[in-house]
């Protein structure tokens, strides 16, 4: 996706979060938005990120938990979580 897209799909869903009927909704749409296209950019399988991010985030030092976003959990993953195999 160019920048161009991207900005394109950012105005698009601008105009439907005013649909959402309140201002927390309408962040918490933009907030699943970015994951879900953050994830479609890395290539990562989003379901299989969050299972294992629920699962290990109870235990993981505060301290590293720059290493739990998305970037840098797929650094740490074998080839096998990312999409388009």
């Amino acid at each position: 996706m160019n920048p161009q897209q991207i900005a394109h799909q950012i105005e698009e869903l601008k105009n439907r979060w005013m649909f959402y009927g309140s201002d927390n909704g309408g962040r918490t749409a933009a907030v699943l938005t970015s994951f879900i296209t953050t994830c479609k950019r890395l290539g990562i399988d989003s379901f299989a990120y969050l299972r294992q991010i629920f699962e290990r985030i109870s235990t993981f030092p505060a301290s590293r938990l720059a290493e739990l976003l998305p970037d840098k959990w797929l650094a740490g993953k074998p080839a096998v979580n990312q999409l388009g195999d």
